[in-house]
């Protein structure tokens, strides 16, 4: 027997098994009452505000993440320093740190109990517990995404065409727009939506930070747990189409990228 069909028969088993179906039945049981029930249930205020919360979220999270993802790797592809190597590290330890253990290091340390949460409270700030603590732990989650795509592309390019555009009088700024900017475009745009899905879908880090307060700091993925353990079951297959809609969106996006213009990363 062939190895090519035994191997496409396990393929598509296990999309199947461990994708389609848990897919399907969200779908499935969200719309088994109807459409109007599952209006009603996405439309319902705590609901809605985790939407708001989420999509609000992802909005802060991504631009800050560019700009990251752009200085680091453009300092690590183009500067050799010390600590360069540790920067790299330091960039990918969000991916190896369990997302809870890293929402309880930021309890510990922006916390009001913490080293920086204890010097800001007696300004009245808090970090924690709120939106500023979710999309702190939010970008460290997300941090690598664009230097990952972003840095393998700048360090194949080389430097020769920004040098020769210098040699010719471009101002860095021409430089970085006319020669970089067009090179790492298409893998800017796709670390940036593979960070927006993780920002989108984020749990473990959220849940310790945010202090699940109902309608104020529960994002999406945290409100469909609240409504599953409340046994509305109906409400939290219903919120949790909004968030595999969101998903997917990011996932067409990634695709129809990747076949206008290949990406070959650090994360494909």
């Amino acid at each position: 027997m062939s190895a090519r069909p035994l191997l496409i028969a396990i393929a598509i088993l296990f999309a199947l098994v461990v994708i389609v179906m848990p897919v399907a039945v969200i779908f499935t049981r969200a719309f088994a009452e109807g459409f109007g029930v599952w209006l009603a249930a996405v439309s319902e205020p705590e609901t809605r505000s985790a939407i708001m919360l989420t999509i609000v979220t992802a909005l802060i999270v991504l631009p800050i993440n560019i700009v990251f993802g752009l200085c680091a790797a453009w300092a690590i592809a183009r500067f050799r320093f010390p600590g360069r190597r540790i920067l790299l590290v330091l960039i990918e330890l969000p991916f190896a740190i369990s997302p809870i253990v890293a929402g309880l290091c930021f309890l510990l340390v922006y916390g009001a109990y913490g080293p920086v949460g204890g010097a800001l409270q007696p300004y009245g700030i808090q970090l924690m517990f709120n939106l500023a603590g979710i999309v702190l732990v939010s970008l460290f989650v997300t941090c690598p995404f664009v230097v990952r795509e972003v840095l393998p592309v700048l360090s194949v390019a080389g430097e020769d065409e920004e040098r020769a555009a210098l040699t010719l009088g471009a101002s860095g700024w021409q430089m970085f727009r006319f020669v970089t900017f067009p090179n790492i475009t298409w893998p800017l745009v796709y670390g940036a939506i593979l960070a927006t899905a993780r920002a989108i879908g984020e749990f473990g880090a959220v849940s310790v930070v945010s202090g699940a307060i109902r309608g104020q700091t529960m994002t999406l993925p945290l409100q469909i747990e609240l409504l599953y353990n409340d046994y509305n079951t109906t409400g939290a297959f219903a919120a949790a189409t909004v968030l595999a809609f969101l998903a997917l969106i990011t996932l067409v996006l990634r695709g129809l990228i990747a076949l206008v213009h290949p990406v070959r990363g650090a994360a494909t």
